[in-house]
């Protein structure tokens, strides 16, 4: 494994005045990543500056989570740090079940129907309740998007090494 780094959260904001900070989570195992014990890097994508964190205590509030970090203890200590991303190596991340994937590995894969048609590229992966929801940012007609729920009759092949999704459009998607 190489030296890549993924982002787990974004530290949003501060959280009172001992030191506490606001994370919106972009991983789909928050509870295991923000758990306390766990190490991370916090890095600035602009700087390139990094710093290595431990949780001391986490708590999940309104789809965020709310961090303590060892050796932060005032709010004046965490606020440079609001923006920053929270990151792990490539070696931490775990293994995936089949039909599994982290976001790095769908967003960026290229959407075609089951008829071959190219729709476009998948941007972003959205949570909104029972299942994920996978962007298509459309080839044609451009700045529109079809948003394609991550169900088995919808997505019908996913092929990582060549980022290619096969799927289905199902009357009312499009």
């Amino acid at each position: 494994m190489g030296n890549k780094w993924y982002t787990v959260g974004k530290l949003a904001n501060t959280h009172g005045l001992r030191g506490e900070v606001k994370v919106l989570p972009s991983t789909d195992f928050p509870e295991e990543r923000f758990a306390v014990g766990n190490k991370l890097s916090l890095q600035d994508e602009q700087s390139g500056r990094q710093l290595e964190i431990e949780i001391t205590a986490a708590r999940e509030q309104k789809g965020m989570f709310v961090l303590k970090l060892k050796g932060f203890n005032d709010i004046n200590e965490v606020e440079k740090y609001k923006g920053w991303l929270l990151k792990i190596p490539e070696a931490e991340q775990g293994e995936l079940e089949d039909g599994e994937y982290y976001y790095h590995q769908i967003i960026g894969c290229k959407a075609v129907t089951e008829d071959g048609e190219e729709l476009g590229v998948i941007s972003e992966i959205l949570s909104p309740g029972a299942n994920h929801v996978w962007v298509v940012d459309l080839s044609k007609p451009k700045g529109k998007q079809v948003l394609l729920p991550v169900i088995d009759d919808v997505i019908l092949d996913v092929d990582v090494a060549n980022k290619l999704v096969k799927v289905r459009l199902l009357e009312g998607l499009m």
